[in-house]
């Protein structure tokens, strides 16, 4: 069984979002379903800071040794920070999918960016 944080929100493409930090931007990752899955990762496009990315849109790719697989924006919002470990170290999204090997952060466009994003126990039924 996959490792699914219950203080998470999930999408349906297998990306999790943290609670808003300090300046209210939101952490991306994907889940540890979704790394299991790619199998090992060997390179992660990310979008640019200041880029302004709207849910439910291609916003990167994950590479890995079994396919490419697009990254989705699960909120609308602007890009605040990338990851910059992943370009040098790109298996830390399979060591540390939600901790060290997060994606991107989003300062979301709107309030409600929670509507429609699974919680935990949803996840895990989508999941089986």
């Amino acid at each position: 069984m996959s490792n699914i944080p219950a203080d998470l929100s999930y999408t349906a493409e297998h990306e999790w979002i943290a609670a808003p930090g300090a300046e209210g931007s939101v952490r991306i990752g994907i889940t540890d379903h979704a790394q299991g899955e790619l199998g090992d990762v060997v390179f992660v496009q990310l979008p640019q800071v200041g880029e302004t990315v709207e849910a439910g849109a291609a916003v990167g790719e994950i590479e890995s040794t079994k396919s490419v697989s697009d990254i989705f924006a699960p909120v609308s919002g602007e890009v605040v920070a990338v990851n910059e470990r992943l370009e040098d170290e790109p298996a830390v999204v399979n060591s540390s999918p939600y901790e060290d090997g997060w994606l991107f952060e989003v300062r979301p466009s709107s309030d409600d960016y929670r509507s429609g994003l699974l919680d935990a126990e949803g996840y895990a039924a989508q999941l089986g």
